[in-house]
């Protein structure tokens, strides 16, 4: 079983859409669908949009579904010049840039209690997922690096200058981090994939309309592509 979490409506439609059957169960107000996308079996869920309805969504589906790796799929900002809309990025590491107990003598993003700045991705899954996207997009349309989660959407240039230069990040959003926490937790491997939608900067709101749709279908095609593969990982 692989669970597949995304935040908006848009970011889970393609998924569902690929499931020939599936079974709906309600928790907390969160729907989880349980079938299989390319002959795997998989729980998917729309988790609504921020860092704790995306910890509710993660803990909820790790108790009922005990899946052997969440994927969290969906879109972000992109950070940097070379980081283009239409991209993919695949997380290394996962921090939560709005995390701050610096005024106690703790480091910018410090989270309490597992003591990480930077949770992990999976490694083994994170080499599946880069391969198979470079295969479908091109080297060039697919990056790996540090995506940062915070309760905020970021459209502020100066603010988003602060997320890179602290936090060396390429993508910034708003549920990957807590999701990546709540996998740490609970020793499950995870993955966090977003396609850009929008540069994060002053045009971001206008931008995103526009291309989440476009980005979100292009994310829906790799899972697609990956299920089986990551189905021999946890064999």
């Amino acid at each position: 079983m692989i669970g597949i979490i995304g935040a908006m409506e848009v970011e889970v439609e393609n998924l569902l859409a690929m499931m020939p059957e599936k079974k709906t169960q309600t928790v907390s107000g969160i729907a989880y669908h349980s079938g299989n996308i390319s002959g795997v079996d998989c729980v998917v869920a729309q988790c609504g949009i921020g860092k704790v309805a995306a910890a509710v969504c993660a803990q909820t589906m790790i108790l009922e579904y005990h899946p052997k790796a969440v994927l969290n799929v969906g879109v972000a900002g992109g950070i940097g010049a070379g980081i283009h809309i239409g991209d993919l990025v695949v997380s290394s590491g996962l921090v939560q840039h709005d995390m701050d107990t610096s005024a106690i003598g703790d480091k910018k993003g410090l989270i309490s209690g597992i003591n990480l700045i930077t949770i992990p991705a999976s490694k083994p899954l994170l080499s599946v997922i880069v391969s198979a996207a470079k295969e479908i997009y091109g080297s060039e349309k697919v990056h790996t690096g540090v995506i940062a989660t915070g309760d905020q959407f970021i459209c502020d240039a100066a603010h988003l200058n602060r997320i890179a230069d602290e936090f060396g990040a390429c993508a910034c959003e708003m549920e990957g981090g807590s999701i990546a926490q709540v996998c740490y937790l609970n020793h499950t491997d995870f993955v966090v994939i977003r396609a850009i939608s929008d540069k994060a900067d002053e045009d971001a709101a206008d931008d995103f309309a526009a291309f989440a749709k476009k980005s979100a279908h292009q994310a829906a095609r790799l899972i697609a592509a990956v299920m089986p593969k990551i189905q021999e990982k946890h064999s």
